[in-house]
């Protein structure tokens, strides 16, 4: 008997959920943008070099997405900052769709820390190189399960779309690598799937 109240009480604060969030703007989707930008460009940074566009090293690989970790850092401190300062009432849909992104956002970062220790731990065994050519793929993979949550909560048909061509990128993504132009399509799914719809999404909070 209490399981079936624990369940009916969660339906039910699902579904408040879900009608909750097709009223409210979702707010912290200026990260999303940061994000998308920030990384967009560092791919098309990432791609040149590779292509022989700019004439230098391939330990400007290292430097390229070191200064993107850094300036993405620096505008989450801000951002952050900018949402609190900003107050009003938190909604449970807005405090799910950052729980949820954030949990996206450790989950790459605990990927990336795990690739680099694999590598040092083996020395040299396996290379970040050989991983560069599948990061992409693993990351347009984690977005689609960003969106699709994201869409469910908010009853978003436009924000399924964002989360199924996320998963479409993957596989799309994969089928470049090792050739420059997988970092510039890299570029353009950022660009297109994350900084964009972020956009788009801040503007809707503002308005």
């Amino acid at each position: 008997m209490t399981d079936t109240k624990d369940e009916i009480t969660d339906i039910a604060w699902l579904r408040g959920l879900a009608e909750e969030g097709t009223r409210t703007p979702i707010r912290g989707a200026s990260i999303l943008f940061a994000a998308g930008m920030i990384y967009g460009f560092a791919s098309l940074a990432h791609g040149a070099v590779e292509a022989g566009l700019v004439e230098v090293g391939t330990e400007a690989f290292g430097w390229i997405w070191g200064v993107a970790v850094l300036a993405f850092l620096a505008a989450l401190v801000v951002l952050i900052g900018r949402l609190k300062s900003q107050g009003g009432v938190e909604t449970a849909a807005n405090r799910a769709f950052g729980i949820v992104w954030a949990a996206l956002g450790w989950g790459i970062f605990s990927l990336f820390t795990s690739l680099i220790l694999s590598d040092l731990s083996r020395q040299g065994a396996s290379s970040m190189a050989d991983w560069a050519l599948v990061i992409p793929s693993i990351i347009m993979a984690f977005y689609g399960v960003g969106w699709a949550v994201t869409a469910t909560m908010v009853r978003s048909r436009p924000l399924w779309v964002l989360a199924l061509a996320s998963f479409a990128a993957a596989p799309a993504l994969a089928v470049l690598s090792g050739s420059p132009a997988q970092y510039l399509a890299y570029a353009a799914a950022l660009f297109g799937l994350v900084a964009v719809p972020g956009f788009f999404l801040m503007r809707a909070a503002k308005g």
